[in-house]
């Protein structure tokens, strides 16, 4: 297939996808999953595990994601690994086509499943020169189209590209999250028994704003000993107050932070001055910083993986201080480390390039972190920030 870096490229014999960039690059493949187009921001991810989970977290709303890993669905799709019922990423690119799964959990191929969650594959790409694109001229809007017959209108797939804003800007929470409030009952997965139940004893009630809500983070809240219920990303003070909440989680979700701010930081800012212990994950982690007075900026790149070092920094860790753990992250906004005011302390820093990952609020109950802890693709690094925060509301 064509190097990701040639434009107008001549179409080869058997394409039957495409991927059109804003620049005006056509990069050839062989579609897969769902026939039609959609367009999104081009992201990569480095994870070696976790395609199913990927496609379904909410964070990759209005993303197509390139998936660096050469063999994608090649262990199937079952109906135990999804993140969220809601929509996640548009489309994906990968190198090698998909092959016949083969894992014991595997219910189906992946092929069928993007068929039937609308959402488009791309096979036989250079996801390696894609990759270095993105790195080098950062995340670009594209279109993501597959055909049976291979017939393609290149120069309005390129105009649908460029007429695309953007992510910048764009409230993307609000549109996966819940519509509804919802007492959540699930706890986390075992091998051979599934997904347990939340036990139904008296545990504190921590009521959690759905930005587009990865399920295992509430999983992890049963876990560390809390009862959770879920509200819309557009819950009020007055809601939320009324449920009697012991503490209050700020999910993950996409889109531009300081959109999804503008409804979402007023609530904050008056929990934080009710003294109610927060604890913010991924874009909830930059709703935090937002209240607390700090901006958020658009990365060149962003950070998706499930590989990604942190350090525990900030001289708040005692004998766990400089401790570096091993991440998942998906995030292509990020708080500005320059900007936190007095009183907001840096927790966490990745070691790849040096931007914020976590921060504390001095005199409150207040924190987030950037990555996932509750992703855990091998190693259970983080979850002792779920016990933090459950520690806090006895």
């Amino acid at each position: 297939m064509a190097d990701a870096a040639t434009s107008h490229a001549p179409k080869p014999d058997g394409a039957t996808g495409v991927l059109v960039l804003a620049g005006g690059q056509v990069i050839w493949g062989r579609g897969f999953g769902a026939v039609g187009e959609a367009v999104g921001e081009v992201c990569f991810n480095t994870a070696m595990t976790g395609y199913q989970e990927v496609m379904t977290d909410p964070s990759y709303a209005g993303q197509i994601v390139t998936f660096t890993f050469p063999h994608i669905g090649n262990v199937g799709v079952n109906d135990e690994d999804l993140e969220s019922l809601v929509d996640g990423a548009v489309g994906c690119v990968v190198r090698e086509d998909v092959t016949e799964p083969s894992n014991f959990r595997s219910h189906g191929r992946l092929q069928e499943w993007l068929a039937a969650k609308r959402k488009v594959g791309l096979a036989g790409v250079d996801t390696r020169a894609l990759t270095r694109m993105i790195r080098q001229s950062g995340a670009p809007n594209a279109v993501i189209a597959h055909h049976p017959d291979g017939a393609f209108d290149i120069p309005a797939l390129i105009r649908r590209a460029r007429e695309w804003p953007g992510l910048e800007g764009m409230d993307l929470a609000k549109l996966v999250s819940r519509a509804h409030q919802q007492g959540w009952e699930g706890s986390t997965w075992e091998l051979g028994k599934g997904y347990g139940r939340s036990p139904r004893d008296e545990r504190p009630h921590v009521v959690a704003m759905d930005f587009g809500a990865k399920d295992n983070i509430f999983r992890n809240l049963v876990k560390a000993g809390a009862r959770v219920t879920v509200v819309p990303a557009e819950a009020t003070l007055e809601t939320i107050l009324a449920l009697q909440p012991d503490g209050v989680f700020l999910s993950n979700g996409p889109g531009d932070p300081a959109a999804t701010g503008a409804y979402a930081v007023p609530v904050i800012k008056a929990l934080l001055d009710r003294d109610m212990p927060i604890f913010g994950i991924c874009l909830g982690h930059q709703m935090l910083g937002l209240a607390a007075g700090a901006r958020t900026i658009k990365m060149h790149q962003g950070h998706r993986g499930a590989n990604h070092p942190v350090q525990r920094v900030g001289g708040v860790w005692g004998e766990t201080e400089n401790l570096v753990e091993i991440t998942s992250m998906n995030h292509g906004f990020a708080v500005d480390a320059a900007s936190l005011p007095e009183g907001v302390i840096e927790t966490h820093r990745s070691l790849f390039d040096g931007s914020n990952c976590g921060i504390s609020i001095s005199g409150k109950k207040a924190f987030g972190v950037q990555y996932h802890p509750e992703a855990s693709p091998g190693p259970q690094d983080s979850f002792y920030l779920f016990e933090k925060f459950v520690g806090m509301l006895g």
